[in-house]
């Protein structure tokens, strides 16, 4: 199996630097997928990243022409729907999805909405992208942490994305356990995102506020009691061991949710603390931080 054809859904600051790789290596065979308004633009303008001008090919959803083999999104939970509409023109029954949104579902609705093709977990780690405009600043360009369920033996699939990303300068791992590696990044992201959108916290709030810092392993530790529950693997250790990245992050970096309350966006909410009450009720698991959060945020 071998991919030649890259779309990427979803033109963000963290879609964009994505995109300057794929674009730089592949050129006519990766594309932007985007219409309407929002296509023109992109078309126009590109973005900036770290100064560099990256000027994408831009597919109208509408267009049969072009045909990808590996299909990335980088949308947001809540434009995920939309999205796997946008794509139905440009897909085969070999093309292969790759999710890199946060939170736990969303591999899990596009399997559902392509039952057919293979579909792998995928998170993006260490990635800290701010965008001014249409431009994009990135210090770390992080890696995407993908592959399916179980990948002691890599599967044709996960082999060949991960031959396309080496190819392309992408930064990627693949983990024994992807399940574990995407609930300890939603544990991450359901913690210091949604606490930073309520305070204004960068990162390195979380290390010197002692307040904020329990905080944080206040809300940790109800994931970490959800997950396993439903007998995912991760504890307070990756809790810790989170706390010692944190002090490789640039102190006033923000998180995406802080940027997106910033900016007077909607929020992933619903899918991070909305996820967490709706399974703790389910597995009997009480959730007292989620649920002011979720209240505060909303």
């Amino acid at each position: 199996m071998k991919i030649n054809t890259v779309a990427l859904v979803g033109f963000g600051a963290i879609g964009c630097v994505y995109a300057k790789n794929l674009n730089k290596n592949l050129r006519e065979n990766f594309a932007v997928i985007a219409g309407g308004s929002r296509g023109e633009r992109i078309k126009a303008a590109g973005a900036v990243v770290n100064g560099e001008k990256v000027m994408p090919k831009i597919v109208d959803p509408n267009n049969t022409d072009f045909k990808a083999d590996l299909v990335i999104f980088t949308v947001k939970n809540y434009q995920l729907q939309q999205a796997l509409t946008d794509v139905k023109n440009i897909i085969t029954e070999n093309t292969v999805f790759l999710t890199v949104l946060n939170g736990v579902t969303a591999r899990d609705e596009i399997k559902a909405f392509y039952p057919d093709n293979t579909v792998l977990y995928g998170i993006g780690m260490g990635i800290d992208a701010v965008r001014n405009g249409g431009e994009i600043s990135c210090k770390c360009e992080g890696t995407i942490q993908f592959g399916e369920a179980e990948n002691k033996v890599l599967s044709p699939a996960v082999k060949a994305v991960k031959e396309v990303f080496d190819l392309c300068g992408v930064g990627n791992e693949v983990f024994d356990d992807m399940i574990r590696t995407i609930w300890n990044k939603f544990m991450i992201n359901v913690s210091t995102n949604q606490l930073s959108a309520i305070t204004g916290a960068g990162y390195g709030d979380f290390l010197k506020i002692p307040q904020l810092n329990k905080a944080m392993h206040g809300v940790m530790t109800e994931v970490i009691t959800l997950a396993n529950k439903k007998g995912i693997n991760i504890s307070e250790d990756d809790a810790f061991a989170y706390e010692e990245k944190l002090a490789g992050f640039a102190p006033k970096g923000q998180t995406s949710m802080l940027q997106d309350v910033l900016a007077e966006r909607k929020t992933e909410v619903d899918y991070f603390s909305g996820v967490v009450i709706r399974m703790g009720k389910e597995e009997g698991v009480p959730t007292p931080w989620n649920d002011r959060l979720y209240l505060l945020i909303k």
